[in-house]
Parts: structure tokens; C-alpha cells; sequence
């Protein structure tokens, strides 16, 4: 067994990890972050997050989306992929505006899936760069269609699992679930990393 020295992603204290017959086997993900970090994240009691919202939930989306530190996509692999890795559905991460999305320079959704090596696909295009975070609950109710399903797209008779990082009022999965049932998906349901 030989031992590894990195940095835990989160706070950079040295991050010492066992490589073992277990972990190759058992296709485990190296840990990247330390014991201290991941007992700051409190899980979700719901079955439709993983995670609560909270102070380390907040500091590390905004290190990830808005300072663009990519890799932190690879802190909850572990647990999206013991989660995601059954779902029979089509996965489909919420997606970006294509102007959001080169600001911020990648989707942080695909990179949380791709961490994880959950397969998903993308039938949906944001069709407005305004953020639901900006507005209040009763501003995000009224809310036009945030999405179009994309040219091409065929959803007819199928089922897809829609994939977003926090849910606070549900106005995004509801938006999306709209576009796919209204064009025929034979059911749609959501999962969030977060649950705000």
C-alpha cells in the first residue's frame, strides 16, 4: 500500500491517502478533500438532493462557479456517481447561456457529471442570461420560459432526469420539466446537488 501527498482541494492542509486493492476494485475516486472539509457538508434529508445548503455549501459555489476553480467538480464525485450511476432516464444537466457559459469559461453542471463519469445529454438551451439567484420568489414565479429544447431534439416517449446544483423556489426544474412534457417526454424527474 503506498501513500500519496496532495492538497485537499478546499483548504490546501496536506491530503494523505491509502491506495489500496479496494479502491482500484471497487472503482472508489480518490478522496480530494480532507475529513475536516467533508464533515462541513451537511447531506439533504430529502431524496431529491444530496446536500443542505449551508456557510461551506455557499463558499464552495462560489469558489467553483463564480472564481472558476474547475476543479472542484471533482469534490462530491463520489457521491453523485453512488447516486446517478443506476438512473435508467436520459441525464440532462440544466444548461448555461452560451454567453454565461463563456463568461465562466465551462458548464459547471457537465463537469460535476463528467467528475462523477455519469453519462448525460443535452437537449435544452437557456434562453435568457438572467440568473434565478437575482430574484425573489415572487419575481422567479412570473418568470417566462427560462428554456427551448434545442433544434433537432426528439423527446417523445422517453424519460430524462433533470440534473441542476441547487433548488431553492424548483422555478428552473419546473421551467425545464414544462419544455420536455410539453414536447412529448413521457416523464421527467429532478435531482439537485443542493438543496437551498
Amino acid at each position: 500500500m503506498n501513500k500519496i501527498e496532495t492538497l485537499c482541494l478546499l483548504c490546501s492542509q496536506p491530503l494523505r491517502s491509502a491506495i489500496s486493492w479496494k479502491l482500484l476494485l471497487t472503482k472508489q475516486f480518490q478522496p480530494t478533500i480532507c475529513d475536516r472539509c467533508t464533515a462541513q457538508f451537511k447531506y439533504s434529508s430529502t431524496a431529491t438532493a444530496l446536500y443542505q445548503y449551508n456557510d461551506a455549501m455557499k463558499d464552495f459555489l462560489h469558489q467553483y462557479k463564480f472564481l472558476q476553480d474547475v476543479a472542484l467538480a471533482k469534490v462530491f464525485r463520489q457521491e453523485l456517481h453512488a447516486r446517478l450511476k443506476h438512473e435508467k432516464a436520459a441525464i440532462i444537466p440544466i444548461p448555461m447561456h452560451p454567453v454565461k457559459q463563456r463568461e465562466r469559461t465551462f458548464s459547471h453542471m457537465e463537469e460535476l457529471l463528467k467528475a462523477a463519469n455519469i453519462p448525460f445529454i443535452q437537449l435544452l438551451e437557456k434562453t435568457t442570461t438572467e440568473t434565478q439567484s437575482s430574484k425573489n420568489r415572487e419575481q422567479r414565479n412570473q418568470t417566462a420560459s427560462l428554456f427551448r429544447l434545442m433544434d433537432e431534439a426528439h423527446v417523445e416517449h422517453k424519460e430524462y432526469f433533470l440534473f441542476d446544483d441547487i433548488k431553492t423556489t424548483g422555478t428552473t426544474l419546473r421551467h425545464a420539466t414544462e419544455v420536455l412534457l410539453n414536447a412529448g417526454a413521457k416523464n421527467v424527474k429532478s435531482f439537485t446537488l443542493i438543496n437551498g
